[in-house]
């Protein structure tokens, strides 16, 4: 989790214009922290007033070594994002619970991205600055 917060762009898929949805105030945790974050969203909805890029290669200042991902997706679309992640070089993930299961587990440890899953939540476990 520390390693994850010393980056210096963040970026969350899956954010949700519900606020009372758990992508929404994922969202919000980050803004509210003082992280710089973009939402990743590919149909370009605006969350929270802040506007998006449509997938991870399209996010502002992109460096792949200094770049952390929170998904909040389902698994299927989890698994899809992973496989972005990997071909651009970002290996700082946290795959927020619910948007895991086995197969992302088993793709992430073959390619080797730094995941974070299995139960910590960033409202719980996140590093505020």
């Amino acid at each position: 989790i520390k390693e994850f917060f010393s980056s210096s762009n963040y970026a969350v898929v899956g954010a949700s214009t519900d606020p009372s949805k758990y992508g929404n105030k994922v969202l919000k945790w980050y803004i509210n922290s003082s992280y710089s974050v973009t939402h990743v969203n590919p149909k370009g909805k605006e969350v929270e007033e802040l506007s998006c890029v449509p997938n991870l290669s399209l996010l502002p200042n992109l460096d792949p070594n200094d770049t952390s991902v929170s998904i909040i997706t389902q698994p299927n679309v989890s698994k899809d994002i992973l496989t972005e992640a990997s071909k651009l070089g970002i290996s700082r993930i946290w795959l927020q619970p619910g948007a895991e299961n086995v197969e992302c587990q088993e793709y992430a440890n073959k390619v080797g991205l730094q995941i974070i899953s299995g139960g910590p939540y960033v409202l719980v476990n996140g590093i505020k600055r």
